[in-house]
């Protein structure tokens, strides 16, 4: 049936409620990937933010991150993919944000090190709260500065923020309409804060998966999601697998519906029908 590559979610997805992998979750992975398969994920975190949580997997295909503005393999601990937002294209993105009275987050590359630029505009909870876990994280990947504008440049590869459905939304419906951009807009799952992710039209979860399936080699690919950024990865999968949780917008776009998150359901349906697609 020819190559297949498992891809999946993580936060809602592979990840229980507490975010963090079960052991059941991690044996059924590493025991299948020691059998063959070729299973990776898909997030919208960081490089800093996704392997603390995923650590324990052996992961045997590199990994899509901040929803495919870099694919990156962890066994090579190299980037093998940056999408860069152009640097016109990261300003207007910025504005949108700032016009709109809402304090965003810029990553951008120097060399292979991946950085986080904030500024002294992030002023609402939820962001400081992102901002206060990614400090743990990567606290020497930080740039504090006055404005986030100046560091602006042709190494950015994402900006986002966090807020309230009413406050992001005018942000999402003007980034919508910026040239050369694209975006995720969807509710965090530990929390009622939306999130806006915003990246160039050259990353996206598609876009990852599309790079994974050409640069490798997969005939196939099944897919696991439960949000709405998981749309665009389910539109370049062959098989969609929403868990038990999902939103009704990926529901009613998957193929199949597997146990819930906090039931280990991506783990379950691998070990049931993994050799189904192999």
């Amino acid at each position: 049936m020819g190559k297949t590559l498992f891809i999946s979610d993580l936060d809602g997805t592979l990840l229980n409620s507490d975010a963090v992998l079960s052991d059941l979750t991690v044996e059924t992975i590493n025991r299948l990937t020691a059998e063959g398969i070729y299973f990776t994920y898909a997030t919208a975190r960081t490089v800093y933010t996704a392997f603390p949580k995923t650590k324990r997997l052996d992961i045997s295909v590199p990994c899509i991150l901040n929803n495919g503005s870099s694919v990156y393999d962890s066994r090579s601990k190299k980037f093998v993919k940056k999408a860069f937002i152009p640097q016109e294209t990261a300003a207007r993105l910025i504005d949108a944000f700032r016009s709109n009275d809402v304090g965003c987050m810029m990553l951008k590359f120097a060399g292979d090190t991946l950085l986080q630029c904030v500024d002294d505009y992030i002023n609402t909870p939820g962001m400081l709260a992102y901002i206060a876990e990614r400090r743990v994280y990567a606290p020497r990947r930080f740039i504090e500065c006055d404005d986030i504008r100046q560091e602006n440049d042709s190494s950015a590869v994402y900006i986002t923020a966090n807020g309230d459905y009413e406050k992001m939304l005018p942000v999402y419906r003007t980034v919508k309409e910026i040239a050369g951009a694209d975006c995720a807009f969807y509710k965090d799952s530990y929390t009622d804060y939306w999130y806006l992710e915003t990246f160039s039209e050259e990353a996206s979860k598609a876009n990852g998966v599309k790079f994974l399936r050409e640069r490798y080699g997969f005939d196939r690919v099944v897919a696991f999601g439960d949000n709405y950024n998981d749309l665009s990865m389910f539109s370049q999968a062959d098989i969609k697998v929403a868990v038990g949780n999902a939103v009704e917008e990926i529901r009613r776009a998957a193929d199949f519906i597997a146990d819930t998150n906090d039931n280990d359901g991506v783990a379950k349906f691998l070990e049931d029908q993994a050799d189904k697609f192999i």
